[in-house]
């Protein structure tokens, strides 16, 4: 069951929310209603949240600075009346964006999503086979069945697919979170590589495509183990 609070100023959005929420309540409980960001920010250190239901719109802090603050934020729902954040939304990796006024039955799909993704999470692979990335001003979808391999770079990475090099400002963290564990691995502090796209493995370099990358010392042992895996 999930732990999850909701954050909005606004008396008559809260009922709602606590209102699909006990319809779920085999799936969610809810810890706590909190009508700012403050408030919201005593309860995530004194108990662990599992799932926010976060407004945009709000007085003194506003929802997405006080996503951006937390450093290890639960899983987020945007709750919003306003369409133009949902690229920024989603750029800080929100589970979902729900509009107001908010159906059960878009409520019901955002939260199994959020379910979804902790699934995979923990067990370590997606349920999805797609991934969306800032390019420039625009998400772009990118299949994981097309990615080769991850570079990062000083401020960027750059996402090897098969048609072309993606540029994207995002760590190497958030994209390795981001990719189911039994297909890609992380090999050296700036390179993931599809498990799939290795041609061979000689000494302490990985080549893929004709490209040799090198096998951080921290990461060598790890990678023989999945490959060791797979072939078993």
């Amino acid at each position: 069951m999930l732990k999850c609070i909701i954050v909005d100023d606004e008396p008559l959005a809260q009922e709602v929310l606590e209102n699909y929420i006990q319809r779920l309540s085999g799936e969610l409980n809810l810890i706590k209603k909190c009508s700012n960001a403050l408030d919201a920010f005593e309860s995530l250190h004194n108990e662990r949240i599992d799932l926010l239901f976060l407004d945009i719109q709000m007085p003194v802090i506003d929802g997405l600075s006080f996503l951006k603050s937390l450093k290890n934020p639960p899983s987020v729902i945007l709750t919003t009346a306003y369409p133009n954040h949902a690229l920024e939304g989603f750029e800080l990796d929100v589970a979902d964006y729900l509009l107001k006024p908010i159906s059960f039955e878009r409520f019901l799909k955002a939260v199994n999503k959020v379910i979804e993704l902790r699934k995979s999470a923990i067990n370590g692979e997606g349920s999805t086979e797609y991934m969306f990335v800032k390019v420039d001003s625009k998400l772009v979808k990118v299949n994981y069945s097309d990615i080769i391999y991850i570079e990062g770079m000083k401020d960027y990475l750059k996402i090897f697919v098969k048609e072309r090099p993606l540029v994207v400002h995002q760590t190497m963290k958030k994209i390795e979170d981001l990719l189911p564990r039994n297909k890609f691995v992380r090999v050296h502090k700036s390179y993931i590589v599809s498990i799939g796209a290795v041609n061979s493995i000689v000494g302490n370099f990985i080549e893929i495509n004709g490209k040799e990358i090198p096998i951080g010392a921290n990461y060598k042992e790890f990678l023989l183990k999945m490959v060791f895996k797979m072939n078993s």
